[in-house]
């Protein structure tokens, strides 16, 4: 009867935190410099959450360390619904397949909120590259092994791994050349000092002024921006989806009704047309939907990268 009585009381106390949240300013941390996709999108939520919450959510950037140093921060602060997190590819996925000494474990340390939103990575290439579908790419690569060369933002990053992917899928042996960022990779690719590359929105500007060809899109569907561009699986390899994503989180052992609160919050911002707008504008698609579509896609992410790096042999040390 004891046992009944505290978990009634347990229960209780728990409802009335939710009733009263939020009590005070949350702070939703991205793992990212400020001006990038993570942030960008972190503010736009943000903004409606505050709105919506009756509180200030105040975005707070760590970056480094490829967004180990905010994800750690994240992981470790108090699970009391007042400290959420913006995810990515990255830090729950290509991270944990490439790094030695993780401080944080993406599934263990995290409890799902919900996915903000998702946008595919393009294949592009040197305008003068004779090819114009991933499947003459592939056949171009195939005639010509270990004389093409793919740009990536760096070693382990998620474009390093996802050209690996791609490789390995298309049997293909291409020299990697990494960058330290996207910029820098993308200028090369521009100028011709590379074959190939994977981006994302970023390279919309190079692309829609004819400075690289876009060949295909990596998502497992069409993209609505270049709706006649096919995807690479539905014309070279069946079943190859490259995206990026970003997921709301929180510390593990946050109070399960304030997780369904926010989820709750998180899909009714993304359902705001100037929420969508402002998606749209970036490049991507605003997702929503349950926890478990983020608990999922997590998963999904680390065994997929895992895999990955141990077929290459791709670590980062430093």
């Amino acid at each position: 009867m004891k046992l009944i009585h505290s978990l009634f009381a347990l229960a209780f106390a728990a409802s009335a935190h939710a009733q009263q949240y939020p009590a005070q300013p949350i702070r939703m941390i991205v793992p990212f410099p400020v001006g990038g996709g993570a942030d960008i999108a972190a503010r736009v939520v943000a903004a409606h959450l505050s709105t919506s919450l009756g509180q200030g959510v105040v975005v707070e950037n760590y970056g480094g360390a490829g967004g180990t140093i905010g994800t750690a921060k994240a992981a470790q602060a108090v699970a009391d619904g007042y400290t959420i997190f913006v995810g990515t590819p990255s830090t729950h996925g290509t991270n944990v397949a490439v790094l030695a000494n993780l401080p944080y474990d993406p599934i263990r340390d995290f409890s799902p909120i919900g996915l903000i939103g998702t946008s595919p990575f393009l294949l592009i290439v040197h305008p003068s590259v004779p090819a114009s579908s991933a499947k003459e790419l592939i056949a171009l690569a195939k005639s010509k092994p270990g004389e093409l060369t793919y740009a990536s933002f760096g070693n382990g990053s998620i474009n390093h791994l996802g050209a690996e992917l791609f490789n390995s899928m298309a049997s293909i042996e291409v020299r990697h050349i990494p960058y330290r960022g996207g910029a820098p990779a993308l200028a090369d690719l521009i100028a011709g000092r590379t074959t190939y590359t994977f981006d994302g929105t970023a390279a919309l500007p190079a692309i829609r002024a004819g400075q690289v060809k876009l060949l295909a899109v990596g998502s497992a569907q069409r993209w609505h921006v270049f709706a006649d561009t096919p995807t690479v699986s539905e014309t070279a390899l069946p079943g190859f989806d490259l995206s990026t994503w970003y997921g709301l989180f929180a510390p593990a052992k946050t109070p399960q009704a304030l997780i369904d609160l926010m989820n709750a919050k998180l899909n009714a911002a993304l359902a705001v047309p100037q929420a969508k707008d402002s998606f749209v504008k970036m490049g991507f698609d605003p997702a929503g939907g349950a926890p478990d579509v983020l608990a999922k896609k997590v998963r999904d992410e680390v065994a997929k990268w895992a895999d990955i790096a141990r077929q290459k042999n791709i670590r980062v040390t430093d």
